[in-house]
């Protein structure tokens, strides 16, 4: 007997649930009448349910039935009492052009709020339902000045953006967050839909205003966040630092603020801030491991903004870093960064090899032999070693199998074999890469790949795909000038073969090292004429905008070139960012 109550318990909780769905697809393709008989059925079977009555209310108004709407909700609030009805029964007055009675209903339902303070909860989220967005920031100013512990900043500020009332919106998001700090993350993304990268918008400049205003009458880090956070948004890192430098001030628990602002200042390429950040990092932490850090990315950059004539220094530098902490597991990183510049900046290869052999005999763990090896093999390459730079390659994916570095050397070992000529074993190994789970190896791979399986079969001998590999190899050896050189004679020598759009790629990308920017430009318009169809074409459309917008100050040309991207490649690993810049450019107020 127990165990048929159960089962029958069971089937009439199923058929009820699939009763709710059933009215609801109704609902939502428009049968009204089908669905209105579907959820008076489950009305009859749970008379208190609001959703349903709500549900019956709205069937009604789309089969434009406002009196029938109208004599069930009386019959539902004769039953029982809920405020919430108050404003459906407006609202259908107002759907009926009864102006008088809807804001006579309106008005009970305010009032309703004097009498029991929690009525704003149905009342507010009525209003709002039914967009009726002056009716429901009275109703949420009037429980917040009827009792202060009432806190609607948060919706108020969502209907003023709604309004477009956008200072009144920014002040009470502010006003939230002052009350709920925890918070702020999500404040800071509400926010971020109404200003933009350029400072100049006058959402940007309002909310600044209104910041500093708040930061007089009643000093808080959340502020100086706020402040931040704002800069960073218009790529003014430099002021973003002066918040921080006050908020470390305040809190100088840690620097991770910091040390993440740093790296925002390397991403945009102002060198001069995150140089001035490192220093600071440097000046303040007590963290040997974060000090080690801000020295090694401070090499980073004055190795990149140096010429010939300072690298002495620079090694200069490296020697006094290793004499003062000393050359051990910690300072590891700096090491193997000191075996590159040795190598591929001073020409001394055999000291920086030799260099690394001596660091391999300290105490490390798997994981950090397989980075030193990682360059010992890099090193050997540029010295066209490539069977002895093999041998480290293959060592680093036996003894650390699947892991992101043995990833990182099957590629290299496919790039190696590339440079070798020995196209087959390289795209072999690219094949099982394409799976990878680092997506920027899974995605270096498929492009190498695409690049030999395109060109392989185009010339029995693969002359053209040889000469592409050799400059290639002279960009990786920083010899971009003969790597110039030879793509001019794969271009020039061969003019109807599928790797010429490829050649034009890289040799623009050599010229932008180079600031010729010109000559970038105009290899990346061959392509977008010339090769619409190439799978470079967003490619070059993309490093042309950037081009535009970032080197030659012709930002109408860059909007041009995003508005391409976005209508006609919208598949493009570019898209959300030409999308994002399209519109800064355009001047919009909202991302």
């Amino acid at each position: 007997m127990r165990m048929f109550l159960i089962l029958s318990l069971f089937l009439s909780t199923t058929l009820f649930a699939q009763s709710d769905i059933l009215a609801k697809e109704y609902f939502k393709n428009g049968d009204f009448k089908k669905a209105l008989f579907e959820y008076e059925k489950l009305y009859a079977k749970s008379e208190v349910n609001i959703n349903y009555i709500n549900a019956i209310v709205e069937t009604h108004q789309q089969l434009e039935q406002y009196d029938e709407a109208e004599a069930f909700l009386l019959k539902v609030m004769a039953k029982f009492n809920f405020v919430g009805f108050l404003v459906e029964l407006g609202y259908n007055y107002q759907l009926k052009k009864d102006s008088v009675n809807a804001k006579l209903y309106y008005d009970k339902a305010l009032e309703s709020i004097d009498l029991r303070l929690s009525n704003v909860y149905p009342v507010g989220q009525g209003f709002r339902n039914h967009s009726l967005l002056n009716e429901a920031i009275a109703a949420y100013q009037k429980s917040m000045a009827l009792d202060s512990k009432y806190n609607f900043n948060l919706q108020l500020a969502q209907l003023y953006g709604e309004q477009g009332n956008i200072e009144k919106m920014f002040t009470n998001y502010i006003n939230y967050v002052e009350t709920n700090p925890l918070i702020v993350n999500n404040v800071k993304r509400y926010i971020n839909d109404f200003i933009s990268e350029n400072s100049a918008n006058p959402n940007n400049i309002l909310f600044r205003k209104i910041l500093l205003k708040k930061a007089q009458q009643a000093p808080n880090i959340l502020w100086n966040e706020l402040l931040s956070w704002l800069f960073i948004q218009q790529k003014e890192v430099n002021k973003a630092f002066v918040q921080e430098k006050a908020i470390f001030n305040r809190e100088p628990e840690n620097l991770n603020r910091i040390i993440d602002l740093a790296g925002i200042a390397i991403n945009e390429n102002d060198n001069e801030t995150a140089k001035s950040i490192y220093e600071y990092i440097i000046e303040k932490s007590q963290d040997l491991d974060v000090q080690l850090q801000a020295h090694y990315y401070l090499l980073q950059i004055e190795t990149k903004e140096s010429t010939a004539a300072n690298y002495k220094t620079i090694q200069s530098k490296y020697l006094e870093l290793f004499e003062q902490f000393g050359v051990f597991s910690q300072t590891l990183r700096l090491q193997i960064a000191y075996a590159h510049f040795l190598a591929f900046y001073l020409d001394e290869p055999q000291k920086a090899t030799s260099f690394l052999e001596k660091t391999l005999e300290l105490q490390l763990s798997e994981q950090q032999k397989a980075e030193v090896k990682l360059e010992l093999g890099d090193i050997l390459v540029l010295q066209e070693k490539f069977n002895q730079a093999l041998i480290y390659y293959t060592q680093i994916q036996r003894n650390l199998k699947n892991s992101t570095i043995s990833q990182t050397a099957r590629f290299k070992v496919a790039k190696t074999s590339y440079y070798k000529g020995d196209f087959k074993w390289a795209e072999s190994q690219l094949k099982i890469l394409k799976s990878s789970t680092s997506q920027l190896t899974a995605n270096d791979a498929l492009d190498l790949k695409l690049l030999i399986s395109d060109n392989k079969y185009e010339d029995s001998l693969q002359t053209a795909l040889k000469i592409y590999a050799k400059a290639d190899l002279l960009a990786f050896q920083n010899k971009n000038d003969a790597a110039i050189d030879l793509l001019d004679k794969v271009l020039n020598k061969h003019k109807t073969e599928p790797i010429i759009p490829q050649a034009l790629y890289k040799q623009a990308e050599l010229f932008e090292g180079k600031q010729e920017f010109q000559k970038a430009e105009a290899n990346y318009n061959r392509i977008i004429e010339n090769y619409r169809d190439g799978i470079l074409i967003d490619n070059a459309l993309y490093k042309l905008a950037e081009l535009y917008a970032n080197q030659l100050e012709q930002p109408e040309k860059a909007k041009a070139l995003y508005e391409q991207i976005i209508f006609n490649h919208p598949d493009s690993i570019y898209f959300v960012e030409a999308r994002k810049k399209y519109r800064a450019l355009r001047g919009d107020t909202i991302n």
